[in-house]
């Protein structure tokens, strides 16, 4: 059961939202607010927000509920601020009933949902940019090692899975290490993972 909160600060808009999740018995309404900030003593799974992002409450503890956020800005609300603030997926207003129960229950699991509105817009813009930077730190091969590195392979196994020898494995997993400034294969791998280099 997902514990939703609504908060958006017109009545009409609130009383649209609650008929919607009210139609799904998978999620339980624990309260709808004007004020986005009087959800935080709720302690609810996911906040449904129809309010602009800079309303949205900073955390006091650090720790935001996620945050589905109805944006009628030309321009995604996604940002850095965004994420921080508990942000997990930005939808259109006109977003069909289905797309915001989907993209609640992608909240409640911990996912992040983009409208394809917005996906282009960003992927050519500065964060896509720094992205790709942070990627080109490692070669392709290098990235094909930290792989199987996150998979716990030792170099002798990288070696044959990659059909090179037990040196050149060494040397890529030395580069890589060098590159990431891990000290530990684990830390390179954990490096890697919080940069988006590899995926689990």
């Amino acid at each position: 059961m997902i514990r939703l909160v609504i908060a958006a600060p017109s009545a009409v808009v609130r009383a649209g939202l609650e008929a919607l999740v009210g139609s799904n018995p998978a999620i339980e309404l624990a309260g709808s607010f004007a004020d986005p900030s009087a959800a935080e003593p709720v302690h609810p799974d996911v906040i449904l927000a129809a309010v602009p992002l800079e309303d949205l409450p900073v955390p006091a503890d650090g720790i935001a509920p996620a945050i589905v956020l109805l944006s009628s800005a030309s321009q995604p609300a996604w940002s850095r601020e965004a994420v921080r603030l508990g942000v997990r997926a930005v939808l259109p207003r006109d977003a069909s009933a289905e797309e915001i129960l989907a993209a609640v229950d992608a909240a409640a699991s911990g996912l992040a949902v983009v409208d394809p509105r917005d996906l282009e817009t960003m992927l050519s813009g500065p964060a896509a940019a720094a992205l790709s930077a942070e990627a080109s730190i490692l070669t392709p091969r290098e990235i094909e090692v930290l792989r199987m590195m996150a998979e716990g392979a030792a170099n002798k196994t990288i070696a044959w899975k990659l059909q090179i020898s037990e040196h050149t494995a060494k040397f890529h997993v030395a580069s890589i290490l060098n590159k990431l400034n891990a000290s530990t294969r684990a830390e390179a791998v954990a490096i890697g993972i919080r940069k988006g280099l590899i995926l689990l």
